[in-house]
């Protein structure tokens, strides 16, 4: 591709790479001067302008940036997501269901790579997303780029992205009590509100005496999918009362603790096949927490293990929730 400063009479079939005022409006940038256009042009007074000329080997920005799309999400039906139009060098691309972005951060950085004037971001990676949420966006830079670098780009890029959609319809929430009077209304809200993101009913509100047995009779007798714990004192040892009433009732506990705060008192595990999660204190607050990055993933049918938790520690420090008991510097 040619860029740069050219005479009118030489600027007819090259693109304006600069919006130019006219008496009426203004000829914008990324318009194809056709005789026209330089006519308008040049009744404005105008002599020379700025413009890119597409080469031997060129591919026009639109359709590059719709080639790269199109590899990017080869079967958008079955990866959840919509791809947009191509206008101006860019592609959007959208959730056609609710559930969490999963992204190859691999393929991404090598389509990134290839040439400078190619470009692709998207959210990072496993966010939760509602259907029509904005994904990822591809972006042509220059008017036009090589064909072996869009060649290159929609190599590297399928199978990067795709939305991993809710596998759960219901969950039950058990909560606990170490006094009387404690309602749980606040738990059972803050829950409610998040799992209507994704579509997950919520069953009837449960509280109960914070002892071993009646939390594991509890677990055994709920019929939702998932069930969800928020007791009334923190689980602060794997033997406490939650994940031990989660093997007495004959589930297993996976993994207790992560390094994100608010959330490190959060364990989770099975039982009868079905997700488990004790959820921290900090879950009766509708602000982000460690819970919520779990129980997003367990929902949409993500498995996670012991080192995917402990992984979490870079960008686990989230913002502190007003309603904390013990803040972190007091």
């Amino acid at each position: 591709m040619r860029f740069g400063r050219v005479a009118l009479d030489e600027a007819e079939g090259a693109v304006l790479a600069h919006s130019v005022p006219l008496e009426r409006g203004r000829l914008r940038k990324g318009t194809l001067l056709g005789a026209g256009e330089v006519a308008a042009l040049r009744d404005a007074g105008v002599t020379t302008v700025v413009v890119a000329r597409l080469e031997p080997g060129d591919v026009g920005e639109d359709a590059a940036a719709a080639r790269l799309a199109s590899a990017l999400v080869p079967d958008p039906e079955a990866a959840g997501l919509r791809i947009g139009e191509a206008a101006t060098g860019r592609v959007n691309i959208h959730a056609d269901v609710p559930g969490v972005l999963e992204v190859d951060a691999a393929r991404v950085d090598r389509v990134n790579e290839l040439d400078p004037m190619v470009t692709l971001a998207t959210l990072p990676r496993w966010q939760r997303v509602a259907a029509g949420s904005m994904v990822a966006t591809v972006k042509i830079i220059s008017y036009a780029v090589q064909e072996g670098s869009v060649r290159g780009a929609c190599d590297a890029a399928p199978g990067a992205l795709r939305v991993r959609p809710v596998q759960y319809g219901s969950a039950k929430l058990i909560q606990t009590r170490v006094r009387e009077g404690e309602s749980g209304e606040k738990g059972q809200r803050a829950m409610k509100t998040r799992l209507d993101r994704l579509g997950v009913a919520l069953g009837p509100r449960q509280v109960i005496a914070h002892e071993r047995d009646a939390l594991a009779e509890a677990i055994e007798a709920a019929d939702e999918e998932v069930v969800l714990i928020l007791t009334g004192s923190a689980t602060s040892d794997p033997d406490d009362v939650a994940p031990g009433a989660l093997r007495d009732a004959g589930g297993t506990v996976t993994h207790f603790g992560m390094p994100v705060d608010p959330g490190n008192l959060l364990f989770f595990g099975r039982h009868r096949g079905r997700p488990v999660i004790g959820l921290p204190g900090c879950a009766r607050s509708p602000a982000l927490n460690g819970a919520d990055w779990v129980l997003e993933r367990l929902l949409c049918g993500v498995a996670l293990s012991s080192a995917d938790i402990m992984g979490m520690g870079v960008g686990g420090l989230l913002k502190e929730s007003p309603a904390r008991g013990r803040p972190r510097e007091a």
